[in-house]
This record gives C-alpha cells, structure tokens and sequence, in this order.
C-alpha cells in the first residue's frame, strides 16, 4: 500500500501539467472559499448579486475602484470572484447527480445485460442523438431562466457519458472469477454490483467526471450568455460576457477598447476548464493501468 501511494505521489509530482493543473484549481479554490473577504458584498444583500456602480451602459474602463473594470453597470471584479463559487457550485452538483444517474443506470444495463441492456441503452442512444447544448437550451427555456432550471436541464441531458462508460466496464469485469465466486456464494445481485463490480469499474467515470466538470461550466455560461442562465445582475462569467456582447464586434475598435469586459471573464472560464483538464489527465495516467511503469 505505501508502494503503490509513493508511486501515485511521486508520478504526480513529475508531472509538469498535472502540477500546473493542481495549482490554478487550488487558486480557485481559494478565491470561492474567501470570496466574501476579496470582493466583500454589500450588508443585507444576496452576495452573488452584483451590484450597481455606475448608470453609464458603456464599459468603464479598470480603475482603484473597481480593479476590472465596469459592464453592464456591474463590477467585473466582483462579478469574476463570486463567479467561482457558481462555477463550483454548477459543475460539482451537475457532475455529481449526473453522473450518479449514469452509475445506476450502466450498472443495470451492463450487469443484467439481455433486455435491461437494449431497452436502457437504446434511451441512451436516444438521449445521445440530440445535441447537448441545444437540448439543454431548449429545456432551460421551457423550464424558465434561473441556474437551477440551468443545473436541471444539463443533469437532464448529461448521464448518458458515464452511462455508457461504466456499461462497458461492467460488461469485461462481470465475468471476472471473483464475481462468479460471489454469484455462486449465492450474494445479492445488488450487493455483487456494490461491492465487487463497481470498485473496479469506477475509476474512468470518476477521471471522466473530473474532466467533465469544467465543460459543463462552460455549457452553463453559454446559456447564461443566451439569456436563459444565471438571472439578471447575478455572479456569473457567462452573464459577465452577456453585458458586453455589444462591444464584442463592435466596429471602430470597440472590440479593442473595450478589452477588459470580455478579456478578464473570459480568462477565468479558460484557466478553470485548463485546470479541471490538467487534473483530469493527471489521474488518468496516475491510475490508467496501461499507462503504469
């Protein structure tokens, strides 16, 4: 056990991406847990809301007061901390559910096998056949605007990844001896699949989860930037370039001029799915049997 630790530790160290990935997830980390303390929000009010600070539509430009700069009449610089907290808050609960759902369903799928496994995977395939973003979309508009009817909509849309995934994996270990030898003990089909089936099947999904994550923050701020996301003033990097979509290929350079109100969200949506991928790829070849030397 300490062997196989000190193999994990020292693969990850040696590696430069996964480094830079632990790092800048670290530093979000940091800035959703002090949030309150580096942008403090006003007494008496929701602190993802941003608040008003000029009557001006045009962007104002950074500045001692506000550090971003102004969109929309919003602190970008606040609109980007308390961003990361909604960026962790859909990515972890959208991720989480989803891919439970997919667990529960590829493990019947792929355990039972026999018409469990066609009816389950040919509503998967269904599910698959429409395109992510614009099912999402079509159902958060249905549903109405909001981040909730948002996290809805994407876990609505989202379990079929993990589904699958763990299907396949079930359908190579199923056969294995040491699930026989349980079948044959006379155990729980349940308790086989909890207890044998998945601890060793579940590592992908969970690599391809962490990969996920920084995807589905991005698919929440396009439909923030829509218009059918995160309501009106409220903390979010989709709704921050939402603001400023006026401006964003606007003629006479104002695409230029006005750099900050897209540079500086737009950034932090970059670094974030930078550092869920970093990390993602880190696991993989940390426990990625094939990639072990």
């Amino acid at each position: 056990m300490k062997s196989e630790t000190h193999r994990i530790i020292k693969k990850l160290f040696l590696n430069a991406s996964a480094i830079i990935g632990f790092v800048l997830l670290g530093i979000f980390i940091v800035i959703a847990i002090f949030a309150p303390f580096i942008a403090p929000p006003k007494e008496g009010r929701d602190p993802y809301m941003m608040p008003i600070v000029t009557w001006t539509s045009s962007p104002q430009p950074p500045s001692p007061e506000h550090l971003f700069g102004v969109a929309g009449k919003r602190d970008i610089f606040y609109g980007v901390i308390w961003g990361t907290r909604t960026a962790f808050r859909v990515g972890i609960i959208v991720t989480v559910v989803s891919t439970l759902i997919g667990l529960f369903v590829g493990s019947i799928a792929g355990y039972y096998g026999k018409l469990f496994d066609e009816i389950l995977m040919r509503i998967t395939d269904i599910f698959m056949a429409i395109p992510f973003l614009v099912a999402a979309l079509v159902l958060a508009a249905i549903l109405g605007s909001g981040l909730n009817k948002v996290m809805i909509a994407m876990t609505i849309f989202g379990w079929m990844y993990p589904a699958r995934l763990i299907r396949g994996n079930i359908l190579q270990v199923k056969e294995e001896q040491y699930v026989m030898a349980a079948k044959a003990l006379g155990v729980k089909n349940y308790l086989i699949i909890i207890r044998h089936v998945l601890p060793n099947t579940i590592f992908p999904v969970l690599i391809q989860a962490s990969m996920r994550m920084g995807s589905l923050v991005i698919t929440a701020a396009a439909l923030s930037f829509l218009g059918v996301g995160a309501p009106q003033g409220y903390s979010d990097w989709g709704a921050l370039l939402n603001y400023s979509r006026n401006w964003m290929l606007g003629g006479q350079g104002e695409a230029l001029r006005y750099w900050y109100s897209t540079v500086f969200p737009g950034a932090a949506m970059v670094l974030f799915v930078l550092s869920w991928n970093l990390v993602g790829d880190a696991l993989r070849d940390v426990f990625d049997p094939r990639l072990r030397i």
